[in-house]
């Protein structure tokens, strides 16, 4: 049995589009394949679909169940569903898999040009342009003339915006989350060090690690320990495991002694049996990638004036990855460009991950906001 409010049952569906598809790293590919699923009833004007665009370690499965003995939801059932933010009664949610990803849309664990052999370290590196030049062509095979919203949190917020800027005659509000107009310096160097324990991993083989029947399995993990130490604020991480010793001792060993040396090596262990480095390395690099001012000078203002959707932009006190600071520098260049934004900061101790989480404050304004989207499509 299934939480009520749920999408329940759910089904993933692949989409295949032929003819070459060109990236901005300067290769194409010869066609590709986006994974997606739909939750909610497409109205007759085909007015109400909404896209959901993935973080760096998401996928399609973003709300629902895929079978009754499922114990967990999609990634963000506590923001989609009847009720909910993301109102299933209102919307037609679609949620995708990223090119490059590794849960069922083209990427290096996908058969290659020769329809066998999987991509592995072939597979080119992805840009959120590419991103969105991909769910360009999903909508026009949904036949959707124009996005009610097209939402994110984090990487998926950098999609939102990307959106609004490149195709602005196909967006009618851009939601991003937890999101920044570019990386800092510090992000960087963060997605880096993931991307050297992977690299340097000796089972990772170059990228050829599947031929060989291995995987980077210690290196997936260390990065995504890493990635975890950024999505918690230090005062969570304090109240989730504070200093205590699990054994209340010292033992005077490298095995884990405090909770949260146990907690990022349980999160790691998980992380290597659903996720593959090959695309880890490329969704790194398209966020650090991402920068929509630079075709335009540097100057955000100026990419912004294309924009045609209203925005809403929301941020969480805590999150120390992407500030408030950086949602707001979005908010001040979207005034100056004369653009119809909103912004909310929720003050929220988890950190990061607040954007996955029901606190009430942001589903509330969430929610409202969402709710003027749903009238307008009515």
């Amino acid at each position: 049995m299934h939480e009520r409010g749920s999408v329940g049952l759910v089904r993933p569906e692949d989409i295949d589009f032929p003819g070459a598809f060109a990236l901005d790293c300067g290769r194409s590919l010869p066609g590709f394949r986006l994974r997606i699923e739909r939750y909610g009833q497409l109205n007759a004007q085909r007015s109400n679909a909404v896209l959901i665009c993935h973080a760096l370690s998401g996928d399609h499965h973003a709300a629902g169940y895929h079978s009754e003995s499922d114990r967990k939801p999609g990634w963000w059932e506590a923001c989609i569903g009847p009720g909910k933010p993301i109102d299933t009664d209102r919307f037609h949610v679609v949620s995708l898999n990223n090119l490059g990803g590794c849960s069922g849309s083209s990427g290096p664990c996908t058969p290659g040009p020769d329809g066998q052999t999987a991509w592995g370290p072939d597979f080119p590196i992805v840009t959120v342009r590419d991103w969105v030049r991909s769910q360009d062509r999903l909508r026009e095979h949904l036949g959707i003339e124009r996005w009610a919203a097209v939402i994110g949190g984090s990487l998926g917020g950098m999609q939102a915006l990307q959106w609004a800027i490149d195709l602005p005659e196909r967006v009618a509000h851009a939601v991003a989350i937890a999101a920044a107009p570019r990386l800092s310096t510090q992000n960087i160097a963060f997605n880096e060090v993931a991307r050297q324990a992977i690299l340097t991993d000796p089972d990772y083989c170059e990228g050829h690690y599947a031929r060989e029947g291995k995987r980077p399995a210690r290196g997936l993990a260390l990065a995504r320990m890493l990635g975890h130490i950024t999505y918690l604020s230090d005062a969570a991480m304090a109240d989730k495991f504070g200093r205590e010793l699990i054994s209340g001792a010292p033992g005077y060993s490298f095995e884990p002694e405090f909770q949260v040396e146990s907690y990022l090596r349980y999160q790691g262990s998980q992380f290597i049996d659903k996720f593959d480095a090959l695309t880890y390395l490329r969704m790194t690099k398209a966020l650090d990638y991402f920068d929509p001012a630079r075709d335009y000078g540097g100057n955000l203002v100026d990419a912004l004036k294309r924009v045609e959707a209203r925005l809403l932009l929301l941020a969480f006190s805590r999150d120390w990855r992407f500030s408030p600071a950086r949602s707001e520098e979005i908010v001040r260049a979207a005034l100056r460009a004369g653009r119809d934004v909103s912004y909310a900061c929720i003050d929220s101790p988890l950190g990061h991950d607040d954007f996955l989480v029901p606190v009430p404050e942001y589903t509330r304004i969430f929610g409202a906001y969402m709710l003027r989207v749903a009238e307008e499509c009515a």
